[in-house]
């Protein structure tokens, strides 16, 4: 099969957990950039990044680079490119999106027209047509201008691969799929471990966590674009895909997860969700305060999303929300405790200094994610010892 660099975008911050991910899945990684990790890997790759990764964006077939300044340049640029092993005679093509940072070239329309102009050019050459009707599978572009060279990537995924299909119902500001796994990825949590989440809102986090552990693929129910594309990704590797996804799932795993709301209607829309993502019978939802924060158990973690502030009615709580998240990690003195905010003062309501804090971008706010990692659990007799902090 033919050898592809494939291009993982990824929230900034993120790179060395998709990186991680990555070398676990067996690939090699070419190079780690800003909010992206490129890798090395066939059609076969491509069908199992989309399915197994859980902190990329989307999976993109690299179909070139070169420098661009003018417009000139970027037109001949993407006319030389091999656009006909991709893209057939009927095929429906164009640049989704374009983003420019530090190069002459920054108009996205602009750029967007042009390359979708010479695109049309050379396929004419090879399909010998005058006329492209389109009318068949798509393949969307996205193109991406740093410092004025020019990466152009295929979409082989779609959807972006946050959007795991389970979640049919969701609070006011919801975390994405794939960073609400990144938060516990970034932290030793396993499955033999308490887990509760205080602020869980519609459940993503509660519910990635009962995907980990039960080893579930998060792009098993859901499609993606080049499942479609037939010359590039025959259709039995993503078949492959999924039965390997299938037999690594751990159906008898036992866990202690559990979401706590104070709003009951964004609870039963938690319960849809894990029921929609197969994890219901793994999770406790309750309608709970935070100042209510308790649980029998030791050495457990917290992971958690608290609201911001980012609208004007949550600003005058925050103080008091932060004091009550405080309150309650202290009484669970031998917890671990995570938490991802853009609240500039909780550390000072919390009444605790992080051991680490880790700048992360949810959707366009810049955060912190705020580390407080608690004791080992003892030496089991015969064991090799707890999970480390």
């Amino acid at each position: 099969m033919r050898e592809y660099e494939l291009i993982a975008p990824c929230h900034f911050g993120l790179e060395s957990v998709l990186k991680n991910e990555i070398d676990e899945l067996g690939y090699d990684v070419v190079n780690v950039s800003d909010g992206r990790v490129t890798f090395a890997g066939d059609a076969d790759a491509v069908a199992r990044a989309n399915v197994f990764l859980r902190t990329a964006e989307r999976i993109l077939i690299k179909v070139g680079e070169f420098p661009a300044g003018t417009f000139d340049e970027l037109f001949e640029g993407t006319r030389a490119l091999e656009w006909d092993h991709f893209i057939p005679k009927d095929g429906r093509f164009w640049v989704k999106k374009a983003a420019s940072v530090r190069s002459k070239l920054f108009s996205p329309s602009d750029i967007q027209s042009i390359m979708k102009k010479a695109m049309v050019e050379r396929l004419k050459t090879v399909y010998h047509l005058e006329h492209f009707e389109e009318s068949g599978e798509d393949y969307p572009i996205r193109v991406f201008l740093n410092k004025d060279i020019v990466t152009v990537g295929l979409d082989t995924s779609g959807t972006s691969l946050h959007k795991r299909g389970y979640r049919k119902l969701q609070g006011v500001a919801p975390i994405a799929e794939n960073l609400a796994a990144a938060l516990i990825m970034l932290t030793p949590w396993r499955a033999d471990r308490s887990f509760i989440d205080p602020f869980c809102g519609s459940g993503t986090i509660p519910i990635e966590a009962a995907l980990i552990a039960a080893n579930i693929a998060p792009g098993m129910n859901r499609s993606f674009t080049a499942e479609a594309w037939s010359g590039v990704v025959p259709r039995k590797l993503w078949y492959n895909a999924v039965d390997e996804a299938q037999d690594l799932i751990r159906n008898d795993i036992q866990v202690d997860i559990q979401g706590y709301d104070i709003d009951a209607d964004v609870l039963k829309a938690a319960r849809q969700n894990a029921l929609e993502a197969g994890v219901e019978k793994m999770i406790h939802f309750q309608q709970r305060s935070v100042s209510d924060l308790s649980h029998h158990g030791k050495y457990g973690f917290i992971i958690t999303n608290p609201p911001y502030g980012e609208r004007l009615e949550e600003k005058n709580a925050l103080p008091e929300i932060y004091r009550s998240i405080g309150d309650g990690i202290r009484k669970l003195d031998t917890w671990s405790f995570y938490l991802i905010t853009s609240y500039e003062n909780a550390e000072k309501d919390i009444g605790r200094k992080a051991a680490r804090n880790r700048k992360l971008y949810n959707g366009m706010i810049q955060t912190r994610y705020y580390q407080f990692p608690g004791p080992k659990p003892p030496r089991r007799p015969g064991g090799n010892g707890g999970s480390g902090r």
